[in-house]
């Protein structure tokens, strides 16, 4: 899977690839994403709800976020259940992905600084 991230904030989001198709929605800055086509300067793209839409290249970062979809996902110090709790993240709250090297596990950065990882079930993106 292709992920990549939405560079600038309020990129339109189009039912087709064209500007001149429909708008579905305005995406923030940082949203992760999935890449499925690839299409002359424009990409079809899934978020975390598995909705499709096209967006302009141009807009998307290699730089990878996820976003939490449970309820309370817990950061914490090292990549295993027993460990110290870093700090929690809420439902929707982006993060930056970091690395996915211990499987199970993402290693992620919130906007503040925080470093540590989350179970990989609890987050999208990765």
């Amino acid at each position: 899977m292709d992920f990549y991230s939405i560079a600038e904030n309020a990129t339109v989001m189009y039912d087709a690839p064209s500007v001149k198709s429909g708008k579905l929605y305005i995406a923030g800055a940082n949203l992760p994403i999935e890449a499925i086509v690839n299409v002359e300067g424009w990409v079809k793209v899934r978020d975390s709800s598995g909705s499709l839409a096209w967006v302009e290249k141009k807009a998307l970062s290699k730089q990878r976020f996820v976003i939490v979809t449970v309820p309370v996902a817990n950061i914490y110090h090292k990549a295993e259940e027993g460990a110290e709790m870093v700090y929690q993240a809420q439902e929707n709250v982006v993060l930056e992905w970091l690395d996915s090297n211990t499987p199970g596990w993402v290693r992620v950065r919130h906007q503040d600084g925080q470093t540590g990882f989350v179970r990989a079930d609890q987050v999208w993106g990765s």
